[in-house]
């Protein structure tokens, strides 16, 4: 009887080592796609000055010597695609991504972390999946036949429409890798990474004048 007693501390202990052992590995693979997506949205951001820079050229010379092009035209719109769809898993990353702030800052951090794990299962995921679904065939189709611009002079259109689930795809993966932090954060594994970044500034400056018009009163008058 002691000899069983004393294995199932041991059995539990295992346990509990194989669930840590596996937690290390997400969270491993986690570091990783945000190492990989940052990378990517950081050189990829560069694009946007390349689109001003082009921009500015193609109106001086259209101002000055009355030639233009819609090539340089569909460029533009064509960086700022690629920007808008690879950049999104570092904007995720950095916690940059839309939210109602005012409320959001308002609840328990708890309350927010399962907010942020609802929305990536029941929304970003979801969304993710079906993009990649449907523009896959339709990137396909238009690389198959070469689809070029309709406008004279215009760039081909399938570079462009590849963008589309390229940009699922990394955001995809970094859905994933945001779903593994939320659950360790959630767990008590990590810390939460933008437990600093929860609050805005102008919120949090608003914050403590209510406090300090609350416990002195009459500071507002005049």
């Amino acid at each position: 009887m002691a000899a069983i007693s004393r294995g199932k501390p041991r059995a539990r202990g295992r346990k509990r080592s194989e669930k840590g052992c596996h937690v290390s590995i997400l969270l491993a693979i986690s570091r990783a796609i945000d190492a990989v997506n940052t990378r990517i949205g950081r050189w990829l951001a560069w694009l946007i000055v390349v689109a001003i820079a082009i921009s500015a050229v193609n109106a001086v010379i259209r101002k000055a010597f009355d030639i233009s092009s819609n090539a340089w035209l569909e460029l533009q719109w064509v960086l700022f695609g690629a920007v808008f769809l690879l950049c999104s898993p570092w904007t995720l990353i950095v916690n940059e991504h839309i939210r109602i702030d005012v409320v959001h800052a308002r609840l328990s951090a708890r309350v927010r972390q399962w907010i942020e794990l609802f929305g990536t299962i029941f929304f970003l995921l979801p969304l993710c999946i079906v993009m990649l679904l449907t523009s896959i065939p339709f990137a396909e189709r238009s690389y198959a036949i070469n689809e070029q611009s309709l406008n004279a002079g215009g760039l081909p259109q399938w570079p462009a429409k590849m963008l589309v689930p390229l940009g699922f795809a990394l955001l995809l993966v970094q859905a994933i890798s945001e779903l593994i932090k939320r659950i360790a954060v959630l767990r008590g594994d990590i810390d939460d990474p933008h437990a600093d970044a929860d609050v805005p500034p102008e919120l949090a400056e608003a914050e403590q004048l209510i406090q300090e018009l609350r416990a002195d009163p009459g500071s507002g008058r005049s």
